[in-house]
């Protein structure tokens, strides 16, 4: 074999090996790379979701660069351990900062609506006035509405199950929002990346049981 012939299958090893390694970190690259902030949050509230231990809670959720921040209150003890776990279970979770409270439970926005006048509607007086059987299954229709899963409907319930929706929205893919959610009434706030995803995030927003209004303070970018 000549000489010339022997350095042209050696560059042709040396190419197909390099090519290899290149190939190589790339997918390495890709399986590597950093879970989003905003995903994280997200993921959490949605866990938050069906847990017992924390209904009537209100949790707040910061991430940044990893780091979880819990914040608001928890009704009980029990709740504090289950939400720090949740966090500290989460993938892209580095660490937990607890900053949780233990206070009262929070109030059903089916008693916060009644208390704010929206139940001294006209069919709501004839409601309170009938004693017949319908007017009693109006009242245990009512009932039903405001509860999901035989779970409390309230502001913190309100802001993790937009969460949980969101997380499932590749129109929201790698935005940053935040949720506030007072008496019914839901605030965003944030950046997504498209003005589709604005529309989707405020229209899941207001289709979400028991919110009353919807401020739209996002920005795309």
């Amino acid at each position: 074999m000549s000489v010339k012939n022997l350095s042209v299958r050696r560059a042709l090893g040396i190419l197909t090996f390099v090519s290899g390694v290149m190939a190589a970190a790339g997918t390495m690259s890709a399986a590597q790379q950093p879970i989003k902030d905003g995903w994280v949050t997200m993921k959490i509230h949605s866990m938050f979701v069906p847990e017992d231990a924390l209904e009537g809670s209100n949790v707040d959720v910061d991430t940044d660069k990893g780091v979880v921040t819990l914040s608001g209150t928890v009704t009980s003890e029990a709740g504090r351990a289950r939400a720090l776990a949740i966090a500290k279970g989460t993938d892209g979770a580095k660490s937990v900062v607890d900053k949780l409270r233990i206070g009262p439970a929070e109030r059903e926005l089916e008693d916060v609506a009644h208390d704010a006048g929206e139940a001294t509607t006209s069919a709501a007086k004839e409601v309170a006035k009938d004693t017949t059987s319908a007017a009693k299954e109006v009242a245990k229709d009512t009932k039903v509405v405001a509860k999901t899963g035989e779970r409390k409907v309230t502001d913190g319930w309100v802001k993790s199950k937009i969460f949980a929706q969101y997380l499932t929205e590749s129109a929201l893919e790698d935005s940053d929002i935040d949720i506030d959610v007072a008496n019914g009434v839901v605030t965003l706030n944030g950046t997504v990346k498209t003005a589709a995803g604005k529309a989707r995030a405020v229209a899941i927003a207001k289709d979400t049981d028991r919110v009353s209004g919807v401020k739209d303070n996002l920005k795309v970018g």
